[in-house]
């Protein structure tokens, strides 16, 4: 949800995530958004995630290179879908 008061990841839903992000949505801000916060929670560069569907909708489809899917698993578990 674009142009939130703060970014975050507000629940884990099985293998989605629902997140708020503060950017407004508009010349991609709030893609870019996602991903920063996206990298920062799985602990890879800001260059391993890409929205690689849905770009222009709020429900998206994004890839994130250098994790397993241990690293994935662990990362939601601590989110509370574990």
């Amino acid at each position: 949800m674009p142009g939130a008061s703060r970014s975050r990841i507000v629940d884990a839903l099985g293998e989605a995530l629902k997140v708020q992000v503060a950017a407004p949505p508009e010349d991609g801000k709030a893609n870019a958004a996602l991903c920063a916060l996206l990298a920062t929670a799985f602990g890879v560069p800001l260059h391993a995630v890409q929205v690689v569907g849905g770009a222009s909708r709020a429900r998206k489809l994004v890839a994130i290179a250098g994790v397993d899917v241990a690293g994935a698993t662990a990362v939601l578990a601590a989110l509370g879908a574990g």
